[in-house]
This record gives C-alpha cells, sequence and structure tokens, in this order.
C-alpha cells in the first residue's frame, strides 16, 4: 500500500487498466475483478475510481468502445493507447511489480468468490431472519442446508 492508504501512485491505474485492456476487451467490472485477483482479494478499485478513468482514457483516444454482449461497455485499445504504453512500459512494469509485490506482502488472501458467497449467504440469511416470523419448519429448514454447505466445505 502507499503512503496514505493508497495502493497505487498517481497514473498508476490508468496505466493498469490499459494493460489489461491490451490483454483483451475488458468491460469496468472485468477491470475491477482483474485487479482484485490480481492482488490476491486485497484490493479491489472502486466504480467511482475505474469508469471515471475509462470515460477519461476513452476522451484521450486511447481506448475504443467495441460491440460486446449485453449492455455492457466493452472497450478495446486503440493505437494511441498502444503508442502510450509503449512509450510507458516501464511504468507499467513498475505498477505490476509493485502489485506483485503487495500480493506476497499480505498474502494472497482468500479467494475473492469464496468471500463474495459467504456475504451473499450471510445477507440472505439477515434479510429471511429480518422479515420475521420464521416458522419451525422454515429454521429447520434454513439449518439443514447450511449444516449441508459445511460438510461440503469440509469435504472439499
Amino acid at each position: 500500500m502507499r503512503r496514505g492508504g493508497r495502493m497505487f501512485e498517481q497514473g498508476d491505474l490508468r496505466l493498469l487498466i490499459l494493460k489489461l485492456i491490451e490483454e483483451k476487451p475488458r468491460h469496468g467490472y472485468d477491470l475491477i475483478k482483474a485487479i482484485e485477483e490480481r492482488l490476491g482479494g486485497m484490493y479491489a478499485p472502486s466504480p467511482g475510481v475505474v469508469y471515471p478513468t475509462l470515460t477519461l482514457l476513452e476522451d484521450m483516444g486511447q481506448i475504443t468502445p467495441v460491440p460486446g454482449e449485453g449492455s455492457k461497455k466493452l472497450f478495446a485499445l486503440s493505437d494511441d493507447g498502444r503508442e502510450y504504453l509503449a512509450a510507458n512500459s516501464e511504468a507499467v512494469d513498475a505498477a505490476f511489480a509493485r502489485m506483485k509485490a503487495a500480493e506476497a506482502a499480505f498474502g494472497a488472501g482468500p479467494s475473492p468468490r469464496i468471500i463474495r458467497a459467504m456475504e451473499n449467504l450471510k445477507l440472505a440469511l439477515r434479510l429471511k431472519m429480518g422479515a420475521g416470523g420464521l416458522s419451525d419448519a422454515q429454521a429447520e429448514s434454513i439449518a439443514d442446508v447450511i449444516d449441508a454447505a459445511a460438510k461440503a466445505v469440509e469435504k472439499a
């Protein structure tokens, strides 16, 4: 982590996003997840940072929207983006090296997919129990499902 709790130095996130888009066309959520996975789940940039960065990169002509599936806006690297990455290859390599070092220093951490699944379960339980008035049969059924999931996790 950088001073003040920042993961990246000024301009690093822009370079990382360009490099990830160079690997394959991506949309905002995919970029957030790709960065989170490369940091072992210890950090994910917020949508409030990623989407304005994508808008900036598009305005600068470094990325361009391409047709994709669904309603998500998919971006590919433009020729200007490739030139910018090439001109800043040392900074890109340094940013990826810092990501790797941060992951090594803090450990890979739990899988982001497992964390997401645990949070989904907690939310579903809170919503169900918050609705109030669970019958004995409902409570027993929920407990049975959780017990079965725990047994399956132990075997995995």
